[in-house]
């Protein structure tokens, strides 16, 4: 449970998916909840999904919280900081704002609490996600316990130090979109031998799905899994064979490579 009032600014549908998990997790309540959003029909969307209070003036719904969620795009920042800076004098600040670094806005916001980067991905919108937190050293454990269960309503949290950032965003950041692909081929083959398309894709993503647990819950190393699946002269080996022939582990591997280092020029 987290003691206080949250807002959180900007809205989006990460905003929306945080809002969701947390009132689903009994991790606070609508009534210590505000939500801000530039367009009305977000707001109203909001306020009568959640029923939770909405605005349009950040520095207030800010004013009034202990934890503010900075949900907002990298390139308004500045102009969000610049409206609510007085307002977060002593509050513990979160920001998801992707190459926005805490050394920056702390430059901005010297008055905050604490100040915490996150990076969610996208499966926080079904509350399967995966967090990475960084912050500064005046988090306080308190303050910690709050945001880890901020995030971990939408799925699980790992800390990091701040300057591996860019390479969360180009693992799990990006992440879902190399997953995302691997079902559309593992689909495509299963139509290619036969099968309906609707039938193929179901098969494809619950066996993504299913592998992963696997990995999670057993604590394996994935390459023990792989090789409990394919037995001496069998299928699963063949296919294996032809993805060793196509690169699949280089591709990938290269993929998070060339992710990280776009995160880290957009950041400069």
């Amino acid at each position: 449970m987290i003691t206080g009032t949250i807002a959180v600014l900007g809205g989006g549908q990460m905003a929306e998916a945080l809002i969701g998990g947390v009132l689903a997790s009994k991790v606070s309540e609508p009534a210590f909840l505000c939500a801000t959003d530039p367009v009305a029909a977000r707001r109203d969307l909001l306020k009568s999904r959640f029923g939770i209070e909405v605005s349009d003036n950040n520095a207030a719904a800010a004013a009034g919280a202990d934890l503010v969620l900075l949900a907002v795009k990298p390139q308004v920042m500045p102009a969000v900081l610049s409206e609510t800076g007085a307002a977060l004098s002593g509050k513990l600040v979160v920001s998801i704002a992707a190459g926005v670094t805490t050394a920056w806005i702390r430059e901005r916001i010297p008055a905050a609490r604490a100040i915490v980067r996150a990076m969610p991905n996208t499966p926080a919108l079904v509350r399967e996600g995966v967090t990475a937190l960084a912050s500064q050293a005046d988090l306080t454990a308190g303050d910690l316990a709050a945001v880890r269960a901020l995030f971990e309503a939408v799925g699980s949290v790992v800390m990091v130090e701040e300057r591996l950032m860019d390479a969360v965003t180009g693992l799990s950041g990006s992440g879902p979109a190399y997953v995302f692909v691997a079902i559309e081929a593992l689909a495509d083959g299963g139509v290619k031998m036969g099968l309906p398309r609707a039938t193929a894709q179901t098969l494809a993503a619950q066996t993504v799905l299913g592998a992963a647990r696997m990995v999670l819950e057993q604590g394996e190393h994935p390459a023990r899994l792989k090789d409990q699946v394919a037995s001496p002269g069998g299928t699963t080996i063949a296919g294996l064979h032809q993805l060793e022939a196509g690169g699949l582990r280089g591709c990938l591997m290269a993929a998070v490579e060339a992710a990280t280092k776009r995160s880290q020029e957009l950041g400069r």
